[in-house]
């Protein structure tokens, strides 16, 4: 069975909002170096530590922010930015601008893949996420179509 979903086009917005959470979901563990340099008041009294820390992990998140802001104006990140529709099977991910263009993409490019009741989200990346809003799909079972897929080649449980 194949799923050809109607065309959507991601905005920037969605795109970093998914693009956050997944790095932060990702990368947790900076939030435990900020609290490791926060215990540095223990040792030597000073409130600088905290502002250190604090200071650092702003830093941290707005480099990321500057990252996905910059992606939809990079030459090679526009594509994800215009109207796609998509064929899924089990072999491929066959990403489509028009009926004659489009870019195959392998199940084994998908790093993780996880839902959310709004969306299905595959990562290949840090930044290269493709999302893929329910509303896309023609059916109820076409998503379920999908989340076999992903259970099956063990990326959701």
């Amino acid at each position: 069975m194949i799923v050809k979903t109607k065309k959507y086009q991601l905005s920037t917005g969605q795109y970093m909002k998914v693009g956050l959470k997944n790095i932060l979901k990702e990368q947790w563990w900076v939030v435990l170096i900020a609290l490791a340099i926060c215990s540095g008041t223990f040792f030597l009294p000073s409130v600088w530590w905290i502002i250190g820390a604090v200071i650092a992990l702003i830093l941290y998140i707005l480099f990321w922010v500057i990252q996905f802001a910059g992606v939809p104006h990079l030459e090679q990140g526009k594509m994800f930015f215009e109207r796609l529709s998509y064929e899924i099977d089990s072999r491929q991910i066959l990403i489509k601008l028009n009926p004659k263009q489009g870019m195959p993409v392998k199940w084994d490019m998908i790093k993780k893949a996880y839902t959310t009741k709004e969306a299905i989200v595959l990562v290949m990346s840090k930044v290269q996420f493709i999302y893929l809003p329910n509303k896309i799909f023609k059916t109820e079972n076409e998503i379920k179509f999908i989340e076999t897929i992903l259970k099956r080649k063990g990326y959701i449980k």
